[in-house]
Parts: structure tokens; C-alpha cells; sequence
């Protein structure tokens, strides 16, 4: 199933409570889009999770949803709230108390790519920031809510797994008790988006495929794992920050040679995932 502001990819038979999303790995760029960016295509394309949604491909096979973006988060970042406007970069936003996220360019409409360069010459119009809102905000977030309502109806509890990628420059000084530098970082809001067991099953089936983990820093969640993280009323989320090195050339934004095996090893860790919610197994058993 598609839309405008998403694809969402369903197995014939829901048989897990864990739903995979990647919200940051749209890409359709807009001619009037790429017309109105000073950047070049590589530049414009650098904050993208470029091919997270193909990495999550298997979900509908293990029998999970899948929901991706179909915008890229240069134009749009699904990951703030829609009030997280920037008056820095559209004309007549109202001003907010401090927001790191929106001082420093990333709001919903954002002001910048990585490494802080500017998308725009001047300031978008209002108007244009509340299409963008109107036509692929919402609708994709209304959309999430309601496989998270219909999952937990389902099953009695949800677990949102939330898909990104970090550059390997994020983590370049980032080291575990070990000296080691994480594959991946999970963000659950330093549990307030997602109970221990949970996060504990994930960290496990990474660990369990090699991959090297830490936990919320440098990246706890943002948006998504805050709205939707509710483990007092059985909704989990935990974001997944994987290493680009891993599967991509990230100068070229092209999958290098490694990407297919990276692609099966993760395959396998969300299917132990998935295992977490089916029924008498994991959470369903608690």
C-alpha cells in the first residue's frame, strides 16, 4: 500500500506485535524541491538513511508491517513534530522556546544538511511549509498511530522499531567498555519510551549477529520514540542507529560490496526481533 507520504508493506497475516519503520530513507526529490535547494544531489542526499528501507525489506516476510517514508528528510523530517518550525528558514513561523533541534537547523522543515550546510538561499513561505505538512506529515504519522492502535488491539502490546543510519563520523570517538566503536546505537529515551525486557531482547539479537551496541548516546530518540513510546500502556519504540560503514559507500551514497550479507545478518536479528512479539513467546508470555 502507497501513498504520497508513505509505502507501508504488510505480510498476508500479522503474526508479531513488532512493527518496523524507516522514516528517514525517502527519497523522491521533488523537481520544485531540488529547483529551490542550492545543494547538489550528493549534498541534498546526505542526511538520508539511504537504503534503510531496503535493509527492512523482510519485514512482510516474518510476518511484521513495514512503514516507509516516501519524502526525503531534507524536505521534511517526520522525525520532529510538526510545531517544530524554524522561523530561520520559513517566513512567518511563530518563534518557540529554545529547541536544540530547531537552533541548530533541524526542524521539521529543516534548514541545513550534515555537517551544518545550508538547503535553501532565503526562507521558505509559510504557506509551503504547511503543505508539506498537510501532504506528507500527517498523513504518514496518522497512518504509523494507527498500526501501532490496530497492533495492540491485536496482540495487547506494540513494539515500533525504528530504523535509521548515522554517519560513521558520529561515532568516530564513540567507544564501548571495550575500546570497540558500536554498529549501533539504540535510543529508547533512557527508558522512558520502551521497557528494559524489550530493549534488552533487541541489544541481544544484535549481539547475537556480532554487531556491536550502545545504548542513547549519542542518539536517544527524538520525535517518534517520544509520541508514540508509552511502555505503561504496552507501546514500546526503540530507535536503531546503524552504521552506514556497514553496508554503504557513504561519499558515493551507493551500497558497497558488503551491502547483501549486511542486508541477510539483518535480516536474521529482526527475526529474532519479530519472535519478541508473537504470541507465547517474548512480551506475550510476560
Amino acid at each position: 500500500m502507497s501513498s504520497a507520504a508513505y509505502t507501508l508493506r504488510s505480510p498476508p497475516v500479522c503474526t508479531t506485535s513488532v512493527v518496523f519503520s524507516s522514516p528517514h530513507s525517502g527519497r523522491n526529490y521533488l523537481k520544485s524541491f531540488l529547483n529551490q535547494t542550492i545543494l547538489d544531489e550528493r549534498g541534498v542526499r546526505s542526511s538520508e538513511d539511504a537504503f534503510v528501507d531496503e535493509l527492512i525489506a523482510a519485514a512482510p516476510d516474518l510476518g511484521a508491517h513495514s512503514i516507509l517514508a516516501t519524502m526525503p528528510r531534507a524536505y521534511l523530517d517526520l522525525n520532529r513534530a510538526e510545531d517544530e518550525l524554524d522561523s530561520a528558514v520559513v517566513r512567518g513561523a511563530p518563534r518557540m522556546g529554545h529547541n536544540p533541534r530547531v537552533a541548530s537547523g533541524l526542524g521539521v522543515i529543516p534548514r541545513v544538511v550534515s555537517n551544518g550546510r545550508a538547503i535553501y538561499r532565503g526562507k521558505l513561505p509559510y504557506s509551503e511549509a504547511q503543505m508539506r505538512l498537510h501532504k506528507y506529515w500527517r498523513p504518514y504519522h496518522s497512518k504509523l498511530r494507527d498500526i501501532l492502535n490496530q497492533t495492540k488491539a491485536q496482540f495487547g502490546h506494540a513494539v515500533l522499531v525504528d530504523c535509521h543510519s548515522m554517519p560513521r563520523e558520529a561515532i568516530a570517538t564513540l567507544r564501548d567498555g571495550t575500546g570497540q566503536r558500536p554498529d549501533v546505537v539504540l535510543g529508547d529515551r533512557f527508558g522512558a519510551a520502551a521497557s528494559g525486557g524489550v530493549v534488552e531482547h533487541i541489544e541481544a539479537a544484535l549481539a547475537s549477529a556480532g554487531l556491536i551496541t550502545a545504548r542513547n548516546a549519542p542518539f536517544a530518540g527524538a520525535y517518534i520514540t517520544q509520541a508514540y513510546g508509552r511502555p505503561a500502556q504496552g507501546v514500546h519504540v526503540v530507535q536503531l542507529e546503524i552504521d552506514r560503514g556497514l553496508y554503504m559507500d557513504e561519499y558515493a551514497i551507493k551500497p558497497h560490496e558488503g551491502f547483501e550479507s549486511f542486508r541477510k545478518l539483518f535480516t536474521g536479528v529482526m527475526a529474532e526481533i519479530a519472535d519478541l512479539g508473537r504470541p507465547a513467546v517474548g512480551l506475550a508470555a510476560e
